[in-house]
């Protein structure tokens, strides 16, 4: 029997490359508590050549736990080095390790890693089982794509993570062909689910709270995935309607841990902000101007404007040990000439 799954709820973050890190998702675990907010992943940890290091694991993990679990996603094409990193996982301390099979990257495919395996759902299994086959005591779960050309192999794919020994089974309702085009097709998820026993999480076109239980209400999934839509709405998993100083302290939060903790430059934290601010949509903070705040080309200002909205004082209350203060950034950046 695999091992049994640690989410606190079935809203789920998704493991997004660049974004989320553990600066990221600290400020979304904090900002969520465990009923709304079951769990989350590490970003993938690409396993090439050699096993992973437990040094890069713990990275990847990052130094705080919350009560929601995040899993450790891993990411290869050597069935021996994807286990012994997964075996490595468990020992540094992941509740979860997920087996990355959707990524659509070049890189991934070029490598034979992500989605280049869904045109081979037995390496699918045999990649499963060996990573089942060397932990202990933590699930393995795996994230495909519907298909890669088409869905027509969804259904075998979802029996090969089944097969393989897997505690959790999460469908991307996008073919590695469709990459992340607007429309999904949750009847992909509903096939899915309806082929294996095991759980299965459904990810692609939640946007709104009410979305994650409507998900699962048409697809038979028991858990949703949100990745985008939290991008642009780290509140999505409680349903709370942020305002917009609450979307502003987010954001400096955000760039003050990318520079303090992560090591990100001042510079850096301002594009990663405005990356976010493409996508965000919490607290009606830049619906009127999206453009004006994206085009910023002062980083000084850009971080003032912000700390205009966020006013004098930001809630020590959220994460104290991660927040910091929005005049460290606009200091650190008093000599950026733009970004």
């Amino acid at each position: 029997m695999p091992a049994a799954l640690p989410f606190t709820s079935h809203r789920l973050l998704a493991p997004m490359e660049g974004v989320t890190d553990p600066v990221f998702r600290d400020l979304v675990l904090a900002r969520n508590g465990p009923d709304a907010l079951g769990g989350a992943f590490t970003e993938f940890a690409r396993v090439v050549q050699v096993a992973l290091p437990r040094r890069t694991l713990r990275e990847h993990l990052g130094p705080r736990r919350f009560a929601q679990p995040v899993g450790l996603q891993l990411m290869g094409s050597a069935e021996e080095l994807v286990a012994e990193s997964a075996r490595r996982a468990e020992e540094v301390g992941a509740p979860l390790v997920d087996l990355n099979f959707g990524c659509p990257a070049k890189g991934a495919l070029r490598g034979c890693a992500g989605s280049a395996l869904l045109r081979d759902p037995s390496a699918v299994e045999r990649m499963v089982r060996a990573a089942v086959g060397a932990v202990e005591r933590v699930p393995v779960s795996a994230k495909i794509r519907a298909g890669f050309d088409d869905d027509a192999r969804l259904e075998d794919l979802a029996r090969a993570v089944e097969n393989g020994g897997a505690a959790l089974l999460t469908v991307h309702c996008r073919t590695k062909a469709e990459l992340y085009c607007e429309a999904v097709d949750w009847s992909r998820l509903a096939r899915a689910a309806a082929a294996v026993k095991l759980p299965v999480c459904g990810n692609g076109g939640v946007r709104t709270h009410a979305d994650f239980e409507r998900l699962r209400r048409e697809t038979g999934c028991a858990f949703a995935m949100a990745g985008r839509a939290a991008l642009g709405d780290p509140w999505i998993f409680s349903g709370a309607r942020a305002s917009a100083a609450d979307a502003a302290r987010f954001l400096l939060d955000y760039a003050d841990a990318l520079r303090d903790e992560a090591g990100v430059s001042a510079r850096g934290s301002a594009g990663r902000v405005k990356q976010l601010l493409q996508h965000w949509t919490a607290g009606e903070l830049c619906d009127a101007d999206r453009a004006s705040w994206i085009s910023e080309a002062a980083p000084e200002r850009l971080f003032a404007r912000l700390g205009e909205l966020a006013g004098a004082e930001r809630d020590p209350k959220l994460n104290p040990t991660i927040i910091g203060t929005a005049s460290t950034c606009v200091a650190a950046l008093e000599s950026a000439d733009g970004f």
